[in-house]
């Protein structure tokens, strides 16, 4: 018995020395508080894109995934090829991945609300960028001053023509906030000058091909013009080639919006006679920046502007 006795003695001495040299014990509290603090902290963004045909929104959308890479964040970026309809089953898609912040560059700004109020729904904050949307709950909105920007090409139109001639007027999507204002910004100049009229005015939805094909037909029907004002660069470009097609794009003054790579190079070439700059890289970068502030629940500013110049030469 005493033997016995002596060898149970030894069995709770050697379990104390193991115990003491085992203290973080796997599934102690310790651990998983290590865990914890060292564990996946990276925020998960969601960009849907209204394009990725214009090369406006392919410098926005770098932008923010470098922005992202750098500040170790993870980005989703879905392209909903201007399409309404399917930037909303965009969006339905990346909240089902769990994102912590929406970033929407909208297609049409009426019709993304309800797309947004999905993400309110779910809990997950908004950002806005390049364009607003007209429904639906967003933390901020980060973009240039379009009616800014529009005043910006008026005054220079209204400047190389003297105050007098006829203007025609290539309009973005109807529905896009970026065709509303840009458009107001234009007209706050223009529509005040009695010498200048616009004769005509159409959409053709911030493309180039079309902005070919409409701005052909306006030749057709109305052959006397001074000025060309398109609400994008794309657009622009397409009527220089309807105008350069009829022999009269050394005669017609014609302005541009985003300052693309082919429009800075057709306006140093002397085709284009300006283009109203937006800094679509920075953009991006500042979404990043505000979504990873919001993210860590801090406050940001409810319009974020970033700042536009006239490039001319």
């Amino acid at each position: 018995m005493s033997k016995w006795l002596k060898f149970l003695g030894l069995v709770a001495v050697l379990l104390l020395v193991l115990g003491a040299c085992s203290t973080d014990a796997p599934g102690s509290d310790e651990e998983e508080g290590e865990d914890e603090a060292t564990g996946d902290e990276s925020v998960k963004i969601g960009l849907s894109i209204s394009t990725l045909n214009n090369p406006f929104f392919v410098t926005l959308r770098d932008g923010a995934e470098a922005a992202a890479d750098e500040a170790g964040y993870e980005i989703t970026t879905s392209d909903a090829q201007n399409d309404a309809s399917t930037q909303l089953s965009d969006i339905e898609d990346l909240i089902q991945q769990d994102i912590d912040v929406l970033l929407v560059n909208p297609v049409d700004s009426d019709a993304v609300a309800s797309a947004i109020e999905l993400a309110n729904d779910a809990d997950i904050p908004v950002i806005t960028v390049d364009r607003s949307s007209e429904g639906g709950e967003v933390v901020t909105h980060i973009a240039s001053d379009n009616v800014a920007g529009g005043e910006m090409a008026g005054d220079f139109i209204a400047e190389q023509l003297s105050d007098e001639g006829n203007v025609v007027e290539l309009e973005g999507i109807a529905g896009a906030s970026a065709t509303r204002e840009r458009g107001e910004g234009f007209h706050n100049v223009v529509d005040a000058i009695d010498g200048i009229e616009v004769v005509a005015n159409q959409s053709a939805n911030f493309d180039r091909t079309e902005g070919l094909s409409v701005m052909e037909n306006i030749i057709q029907s109305t052959g006397d013009i001074q000025a060309v004002f398109a609400h994008n660069d794309e657009m622009a470009l397409g009527a220089m080639e309807a105008l350069a097609g009829q022999g009269l794009l050394e005669d017609v003054i014609v302005v541009g919006f985003d300052a693309t790579d082919d429009a800075v190079a057709a306006v140093e070439e002397g085709r284009m006679d300006a283009t109203v700059a937006q800094q679509p890289e920075l953009i991006g970068q500042n979404a990043i920046d505000a979504a990873g502030k919001i993210a860590n629940g801090e406050s940001v500013d409810e319009f974020i502007p970033v700042e536009l110049q006239l490039v001319t030469e």
